[in-house]
């Protein structure tokens, strides 16, 4: 599945199976830190729905329907990639194990610093698939203080992105509001053909 999804130009999420046969699948657009965000179509799931049918096929597994979907307003953070992606974002995190008696935090996403002489990007000596050295952080409000919350990923159990819906549309940056109305160019005048 990852392989088809890759190989189409996709980033696979993630990969859900249920008993009764649904055999659902998450893809996104890959991160250009560079570009403007991009989303997922209902063709582009259409475009890897075809592709896996025929691989699924031909690698004969078995499933009683497949679902290929966007990740949502919600979407999982499931591996450093993602957090690296969504840095400044707010973030709903569930801990493995309380702390402070709460296993719920929800703040904005910042990497911790990496102390001297460790780079983003160096992993943790014996740390499983790769993991940094560095933990990441929630910054958040708890009444008038701003409080901080330090965890490594290895203690995460769920991550998602705080679902952020504004009916008001987005702010340019000249201030005026985007996508709250459709600019229609002024008809060009008719000539007369003689």
């Amino acid at each position: 599945v990852e392989q088809t999804v890759t190989g189409l130009g996709y980033d696979l999420v993630e990969i859900e199976r249920s008993a009764a046969g649904l055999l659902r699948i998450t893809i996104d657009m890959p991160f250009d830190a560079g570009a403007s965000e991009q989303f997922v179509t209902v063709e582009d799931c259409e475009k890897v729905t075809r592709q896996l049918q025929y691989a699924l096929e031909v690698e004969g597994l078995d499933y009683a329907r497949l679902e290929v979907s966007s990740p949502g307003l919600d979407r999982p953070l499931k591996r450093e990639a993602d957090y690296v992606r969504f840095t400044g974002h707010a973030v709903q995190v569930m801990l493995k194990q309380a702390f402070q008696g709460r296993k719920s935090w929800q703040g904005v996403l910042t990497p911790v610093p990496a102390p001297t002489g460790l780079e983003a990007g160096d992993a943790a000596a014996g740390a499983p698939d790769g993991a940094l050295a560095r933990p990441w952080s929630l910054v958040f409000k708890e009444g008038k203080t701003e409080q901080v919350l330090g965890f490594a990923l290895e203690e995460v159990r769920d991550a998602r992105l705080v679902p952020v819906v504004n009916f008001k549309g987005r702010k340019a940056a000249d201030g005026n509001s985007l996508g709250t109305t459709a600019a229609v160019p002024a008809a060009a005048p008719e000539q007369d053909g003689g």
